[in-house]
């Protein structure tokens, strides 16, 4: 299949919808997987998961970690529970970009635990702090409030935000 056939210039979610059909939801989990562990999973997948932009990594550009946040995206719209270990190791990730994706993951598939994320809390950047903090949300208790609540004080207003939007969801 050429890219033009991929139509990689299509929305995210239209792209899913496409791939979904290629492989199947999951044929593209496991791809999804791959790509957030670092695999290559070939050319078509990233052009289905990462669009256009994927198109300049095929052309010669630095992949970076945009192929694992891509692989980490893709799972926010298709999803198996075989993918939890892998989103979960991700929080981990030595890149920034790819720990806030998988802790979003983390709160859309209700994942982990608050001690899986509590690292994240304080993490040196301040949107994986807020990522972590909708975590917190999803997958805490009332017992937690203390650790939202000290966020509060994050010299980051999006942070601080989040934590208060993240302590009004907590039970």
């Amino acid at each position: 299949m050429t890219d033009t056939e991929i139509r990689f210039e299509e929305p995210l979610p239209a792209r899913i919808a496409a791939a979904t059909e290629r492989y199947g939801e999951a044929g593209l989990v496991q791809h999804a997987i791959g790509l957030l562990q670092g695999r290559n999973e070939g050319e078509e997948v990233l052009l289905y998961l990462g669009g256009r932009h994927a198109r300049g990594i095929l052309d010669g550009a630095p992949a970076l970690y945009w192929p694992e946040v891509w692989g980490a995206r893709a799972l926010l719209h298709v999803w198996d529970d075989s993918a939890a270990s892998a989103v979960l190791d991700g929080v981990q990730n030595r890149a920034w970009r790819v720990r806030e994706m998988c802790l979003k993951v983390c709160a859309v598939r209700q994942l982990g635990d608050v001690a899986t994320v509590k690292r994240r809390l304080t993490d040196e950047n301040p949107r994986v702090r807020a990522a972590a903090a909708h975590v917190v949300a999803v997958v805490g208790s009332a017992d937690d409030r203390s650790l939202l609540e000290r966020m509060l004080k994050d010299p980051e207003k999006d942070v601080r935000r989040a934590a208060g939007e993240a302590l009004k969801l907590l039970v």
